[in-house]
């Protein structure tokens, strides 16, 4: 087994391919996909990429704005988010991404919830 989860998960071309399928789901969703209409998705994808191959501990540093900056003015609500990263566990399991290696990818993610979501549902 390798060292860190950078590496169970196929590295950072493994890690994009998630977050390809991430987006696809993501903007296919009409609950959150309006965060999206005027974004850069290219840009937005490889942010993303590089910000999950960070916090799984990968070689990659994550230069994209702090997680409160970036989504201060978004009024992003606690079922949006759930929203989210349930798109992102289920783009992992469609990589067949083990069940305990989904677990920390969100856990990871979900130590920025406080950062991200700034409205009540």
């Amino acid at each position: 087994m390798s060292d860190t989860l950078y590496e169970r998960l196929g590295g950072e071309d493994a890690i994009a391919a998630v977050v390809d399928e991430f987006y696809d789901r993501v903007v296919a969703d009409e609950q959150v996909a309006y965060y999206f209409e005027d974004v850069d998705m290219h840009r937005q994808r490889a942010h993303q990429t590089q910000f999950i191959s960070s916090v799984a501990g990968g070689p990659v540093e994550y230069t994209g704005d702090d997680m409160k900056t970036a989504h201060e003015n978004l009024g992003i609500t606690p079922s949006e988010f759930e929203a989210i990263a349930t798109h992102l566990g289920d783009a992992l399991a469609e990589f067949d991404v083990d069940e305990d290696d989904r677990q920390a990818v969100l856990e990871a993610v979900a130590g920025y919830q406080d950062d991200i979501v700034t409205a009540a549902d």
